[in-house]
């Protein structure tokens, strides 16, 4: 897509952010990257996304857009090919659905768990596991949400499949169980392992060492 300016406000330990760089691969979208240090966010991250002030956020042409699923839907809408959203509109509406069930069930339950103790740690991780469960009935029997190849589900959602397993080790708390949930399971590890979206992910070890710091400074401002 030469010719086109596109850039990404980004943080790289930021699975929102993650979701974008995703999807600018699997639509071979040539970009600049650009790694905010959010505790001091850049002049540019404040002008571009003033209301929220935090990442991901995409510049097209000097025009920015903000919130990962939104930009995720503007992707696809604005480059045409190799579609990540459903062509039909009821499997796009069902697609946006599961997208919008991940963000507003399925992260505050796994974020819940993660910056709790004691009783609520352990209620937010039951939450989260039959939220987990809820999402694997619409996965079916299928590789992927979006069939046989990674769609907008699938970019949406595969990236927890590391994030909650650092949120179990950290945390010691069971989220994603492989027994009574052996084809989400099974899912994560083949959106992780998927070419394209894997060489964008962190490594595991960096990550963990990262989490294991914020975790320290949220359990200590709730106790």
């Amino acid at each position: 897509m030469s010719g086109e300016s596109v850039k990404l406000l980004g943080y790289w330990a930021s699975p929102l952010a993650l979701r974008v760089k995703w999807a600018l691969k699997l639509k071979e979208i040539e970009y600049q990257y650009v790694e905010e240090d959010l505790p001091n966010k850049s002049p540019l991250l404040l002008r571009y996304n003033p209301v929220h002030k935090k990442v991901p956020v995409l510049v097209h042409d000097g025009k920015p857009v903000a919130e990962s699923l939104i930009i995720l839907e503007y992707i696809d809408e604005t480059w045409k090919h190799n579609p990540i959203l459903p062509q039909d509109p009821y499997e796009r509406a069902q697609a946006r659905f599961w997208a919008g069930f991940i963000d507003e069930k399925c992260v505050p339950a796994i974020m819940s768990a993660f910056t709790n103790q004691g009783e609520e740690k352990e209620k937010a991780a039951k939450e989260a596991r039959e939220n987990l469960k809820t999402l694997e009935s619409a996965l079916g029997g299928k590789n992927f949400f979006g069939g046989e190849t990674v769609g907008f589900v699938d970019i949406a959602a595969g990236w927890i499949g590391l994030w909650a397993r650092i949120v179990e080790e950290i945390a010691d708390v069971n989220l994603i169980d492989a027994e009574t949930m052996p084809l989400l399971n099974a899912w994560f590890g083949r959106v992780l392992e998927a070419p394209v979206l894997k060489e964008c992910v962190p490594p595991r070890d960096k990550l963990l060492e990262h989490n294991r710091g914020f975790h320290k400074i949220l359990t200590a401002a709730s106790s």
